[in-house]
């Protein structure tokens, strides 16, 4: 039959999470120490449960002696020869000295020192399990909200951790009992037991569940380079595929954006921007300012300042700036380098954009429209340091608008029988996303003029071939 004394470290076992060992050690040490206040200091005692028993003895090591001058450390060669037969002068053996009341004073003196032990065992078993979680994801509930400090007191598996207001994110409100995903930023030890800080503002928060919820990062296919996070509000995020021919792009956001919209369902609607990161630092930082579209991305290194002089189209300038310079803060946190915007208008006046850059963007605009409304495929140019995806999106604007039917006008009768030379095609007026994007370019009628003449020159040739037809 097991002992009150078994029972009650087993109790004490399923109560505290804690395993028997521990709590066995504990008792052990405070049966040592109940000794000693009771007989004295005694070197070498140790004492011993049974588990099964729970009988509790104790064992002090003697020095054999021919002549006793101190019963509690030394022991004759005659008894000494009753526990060992090969006992010898100068040995030290293990002799039971238990009193026969220990088990009383041992349950009276030791109350208080187990109590003590327990406390603290179970504090390093809780710092122990909690600081090998640090830097991931827990589920917790809340247990209390603060409302003179702003903290919320979190309760992860009968350990309380504390959220303060920093680390909280701005837009969200905490109510008791409601469960919630956190980032275990720290786990330290303290006076009154391990102390666990919780986080949801964290930019590794959102690390962790792009991690959670895009296996291609999990399993190292796809690398999250860089986070610029304003809690709450918006976020950056650059990644780059480990192997060729992966979309790290795409992989993050899903397909129909299912994955990207589980992360912002969790940030209670936070915007996110997952760019591509680039070893190219100017494109990188034309990445880093998505939406927006970047025309050129001037580099100004320094020994203590690296700058961006990014130029953008005057249509697209607020986007890039951002509201507040949201998207421009961002972007410079995410690439490390300061970035100052400027408008295409601007930059012509400072002399950034050079004519022959110009010359290059008014070309690729009318080949690009060309090849549109041919329907043949342009000639790749060379590859340029700039982005091109503001020139691609212009032709195709302006080859959208040339392929309209004309505009009826006024009543102009055209003759009937003879073919007339083709006089040089006047270009009609100029619509307000054409005048927009007039800024873009030298001249935007003079490409409009050019389109105009190809289309004309097409008409020409069907007319003569009808004509030698009929003949």
């Amino acid at each position: 039959m097991k002992s009150e004394l078994v029972l009650a470290i087993k109790q004490l076992c399923e109560e505290r999470k804690l395993p028997p060992e521990v709590i066995l050690e504990a008792v052990e040490a405070a049966l040592i120490s109940a000794y000693k206040r009771d007989y004295g200091p005694a070197l070498n005692i140790r004492a011993k449960i049974d588990p099964k028993t729970g009988q509790a003895r104790v064992y002090a090591d003697k020095l054999v002696v021919e002549k006793v001058t101190n019963n509690r450390t030394q022991i004759s060669l005659e008894e000494a020869r009753r526990i060992d037969p090969n006992a010898q002068v100068g040995q030290t053996i293990t002799v039971e000295t238990t009193p026969t009341n220990f088990g009383r004073i041992a349950a009276q003196t030791a109350k208080q020192v187990i109590m003590q032990r327990i406390r603290e065992a179970e504090r390093n078993y809780i710092y122990n399990a909690l600081v090998d979680k640090e830097g991931e994801l827990i589920v917790g509930v809340i247990q209390k909200v603060d409302h003179a400090t702003g903290n919320v007191i979190v309760n992860i598996d009968k350990v309380e951790a504390l959220m303060p207001r920093k680390e909280q994110i701005p837009t969200e409100r905490y109510y008791v009992n409601q469960r919630a995903l956190f980032y275990i930023l720290e786990v330290y030890k303290s006076g009154r037991g391990p102390q666990v800080i919780l986080s949801r503002s964290h930019k590794n928060f959102l690390k962790r569940l792009f991690e959670r919820e895009v296996p291609e990062i999990m399993n190292g296919i796809v690398e999250i380079k860089a986070i610029a996070r304003e809690a709450g509000s918006r976020s950056k995020v650059a990644v780059r595929a480990l192997q060729p021919g992966v979309d790290p792009v795409g992989a993050c956001v899903g397909m129909r954006g299912l994955r990207i919209q589980n992360i912002v369902k969790e940030l209670n609607g936070e915007k996110i921007d997952v760019v591509e990161w680039n070893q190219d630092p100017a494109v990188f930082v034309a990445n880093a300012l998505s939406p927006a579209k970047v025309i050129k991305v001037i580099l100004r290194r320094s020994d203590d300042d690296k700058t961006a002089v990014v130029i953008v189209p005057d249509n697209q300038l607020s986007l890039a700036i951002g509201r507040e310079g949201q998207n421009a803060r961002l972007a410079a946190k995410l690439t490390g380098w300061r970035i100052d915007i400027k408008s295409e208008s601007e930059a012509k006046e400072e002399g950034l954009l050079t004519g022959e850059e110009l010359r290059e963007t008014q070309q690729d605009i009318l080949a690009l429209a060309e090849a549109i409304l041919t329907g043949k495929k342009p000639i790749p140019s060379e590859a340029k340091a700039q982005p091109t995806a503001l020139t691609e999106a212009l032709a195709k604007s302006i080859a959208l608008e040339q392929m309209q039917p004309p505009e009826p006008s006024e009543a102009v009768e055209e003759p009937k029988p003879e073919p007339e030379k083709p006089e040089k095609a006047k270009a009609k007026p100029r619509s307000k996303k054409a005048e927009k994007a007039g800024e873009l370019t030298l001249s935007l009628e003079d490409l409009k003029a050019e389109l105009s003449r190809i289309r004309t020159s097409d008409s020409e040739e069907e007319r003569k071939t009808h004509k030698r037809k009929k003949k």
